[in-house]
């Protein structure tokens, strides 16, 4: 799979990539209410800490954190209650193989731009905190590879 670039605008899960090897993406639909699309339009959300989960056959997103501002009226409950994830039925059946086999289901990114407000998903796998060093060591060797042939 191939290094996206971020989009300018885009809500990031940053912290994502660091916590989980990340497999393929996946691209779904989110149900919104209009304050919240108009807020996330203004990139007022945050995906830190939040996950995909499965209850009834459906995906939702847990813990996505919409906030409010001036003029957008979002109640505290609403800013992080779940929302249901839109995606063809044969996608949502691989994601929840993919989770019955252990992996987690990671939103990674909340794609604003165009008519509809997409939440891009990752399907991972939990690093352990040596997985971490290792992938620090080896940035911190390539930086220095860049560094040395301008």
């Amino acid at each position: 799979m191939a290094k996206r670039k971020p989009q300018p605008g885009n809500i990031r899960n940053r912290r994502a990539s660091y916590d989980y090897e990340l497999g393929d993406s996946l691209v779904v639909g989110m149900e919104l209410t209009g304050a919240e699309t108009k807020a996330l339009r203004m990139h007022h959300g945050q995906l830190q800490g939040a996950y995909v989960t499965v209850k009834d056959n459906e995906l939702w997103l847990i813990n996505a954190q919409i906030m409010p501002s001036s003029g957008i009226p979002i109640s505290e409950d609403g800013q992080v209650r779940s929302r249901k994830l839109l995606a063809k039925r044969r996608e949502i059946d691989h994601l929840i193989a993919e989770k019955q086999s252990g992996k987690t289901i990671v939103p990674t990114e909340i794609i604003t731009k165009g008519r509809y407000i997409k939440l891009r998903i990752s399907v991972g796998r939990g690093k352990k905190r040596y997985d971490k060093r290792e992938t620090l060591k080896r940035r911190q060797q390539e930086r220095d590879i860049a560094r040395q042939n301008p």
